[in-house]
């Protein structure tokens, strides 16, 4: 098992890590719209999904990996009704990859986020 950490993506606000590799996969952390300096990112949910994308991005660069490489991806809205503005931030992230995913709607997020995604990858 080994820890993953970038300077390129927010460190962790708690008791966690931004990845783990373990047995050939990769699995995140929840990532939120903050900044590497760990300052949140203000805006409607397209803005904020950029940035979610963009630590998420960092994370998997680090692992040596990208987006082509997530099998699965969780995420989590505040509220249901930014699906389609996320959903065409998501596309044009993914490409024409598209992993499994599940997308549900929470009653609030850390930091009052508007988006957490996390994801799982295969490193081979």
């Amino acid at each position: 098992m080994q820890t993953i950490h970038t300077d390129n993506a927010p460190a962790a606000i708690g008791p966690y890590c931004q990845a783990i590799k373990v047995g050939g996969m990769l699995f995140t952390s929840g990532q939120i719209p903050l900044r590497a300096d760990g300052t949140m990112v203000e805006g409607d949910i397209t803005v904020q999904t950029q940035q979610v994308l963009a630590n998420l991005k960092a994370i998997l660069l680090e692992a040596g990996v990208d987006f082509a490489n997530v099998i699965k991806t969780t995420v989590f809205l505040k509220n249901l009704d930014d699906f389609v503005a996320m959903n065409t931030i998501y596309a044009q992230a993914f490409g024409p990859h598209k992993p499994a995913r599940s997308t549900v709607q929470v009653a609030k997020l850390p930091k009052d986020a508007l988006i957490e995604v996390e994801v799982i990858a295969s490193l081979a």
